[in-house]
């Protein structure tokens, strides 16, 4: 008996979370525009205030009121598949479309020592070690700096930390504790020692930078910094919200997504002006707010659902996305 082909006909592998219809993400993207339009987000950054109004935006002391068509234009900018290279090309990770990869959480500030048991400040050599451990774990794609070397001078903790995970894995290195614009190049010289120069280092970027804006809907110095020189050298960036939803977002799940999809897309106009189609990434450690201990839950059931979300947002865009996981 012949079976014709079927026409229009959806196929689904292995497990999925379907939040959202594409007619409701439609919504969320129309209210985002609208939020970036008239409510407009802070930016509290000289050089990046100019680039936004070169770019057309409204400025107006530190308001910046981004027009619907330079935010959607951003979006269609940003590449929709990058490369994330290893040190060890063998370990390079491409990220586009629902390739799923994994990497270690950060910047915890304090450990427990693996030899007496003690919980104790996290140093630079403990930076060292998480670098190792991950480097020796194929379940681990990418290192993300894993603590923070709080034995360090503050001025240059940044570059301490990336010495210290550099030296240590094979691995692509995101480094999630860039200190300013000053870090982040002096981090890329560090990158480009590596790669044999700036110009391997674009074409392989072995290294790459996370953001985050400050809820609500405000882009600071060091953040804007970090975004323009990416951008400039082109590097990836992670743009992440931390954005807390019954806290600094709304406490339902579109709310909340709205307003995070509004810092992560004022950060990628900063970033799309500066460098037109410059990498980056579409991130979220978006969660609830617990009212009783006045903490941010990681591990609470609203991260997966919020985190399901973000990464439905992102395929919308066509945008490589990371998530937080509990």
């Amino acid at each position: 008996m012949y079976r014709a082909l079927k026409a229009g006909y959806q196929k689904l592998e292995g497990m999925g979370l379907n939040l959202f219809t594409r007619d409701e993400l439609e919504a969320i993207h129309l209210a985002t525009m609208e939020i970036l339009e008239r409510a407009g987000i802070l930016v509290f950054c000289d050089e990046a205030l100019e680039i936004f109004s070169a770019g057309g935006c409204l400025v107006v002391n530190n308001l910046v009121k981004i027009p619907a068509y330079i935010a959607e234009e951003a979006i269609r900018s940003a590449p929709s598949t990058i490369l994330l290279a290893g040190r060890n090309p063998a370990r390079d990770m491409v990220l586009d479309g629902r390739r799923v990869g994994f990497t270690n959480f950060g910047a915890g500030v304090m450990v427990i020592d693996p030899f007496s048991g003690e919980l104790r400040e996290s140093t630079k050599e403990d930076v060292a070690a998480t670098a190792l451990a991950c480097d020796a774990l194929d379940e681990v794609d990418i290192y993300s700096s894993a603590v923070v070397a709080r034995d360090v001078p503050e001025g240059t903790i940044d570059l301490h930390e990336a010495e210290a995970f550099l030296s240590n894995t094979s691995k692509h290195c995101q480094h999630i504790d860039l200190t300013g614009g000053a870090g982040a190049r002096k981090f890329f010289e560090m990158g480009s020692a590596i790669a044999g120069g700036m110009d391997k280092l674009r074409e392989r970027p072995i290294i790459s930078a996370l953001v985050c804006p400050t809820s609500p809907l405000q882009l600071h110095t060091h953040t804007s910094e970090i975004i323009i020189e990416c951008a400039r050298a082109g590097i990836p960036v992670n743009i992440l919200s931390m954005a807390m939803s019954g806290a600094s977002a709304p406490v339902s799940l579109a709310g909340t997504l709205v307003t995070h999809n509004a810092e992560v897309i004022g950060g990628m106009v900063l970033h799309q002006l500066t460098a037109k189609g410059a990498p980056m990434i579409y991130g979220s450690s978006t969660t609830t707010f617990d009212l009783i201990y006045a903490t941010a839950p990681v591990g609470a059931p609203e991260l997966g659902l919020i985190s399901a979300g973000v990464a439905e947002l992102a395929h919308y865009y066509m945008l490589p996305s990371y998530v937080a996981g509990g």
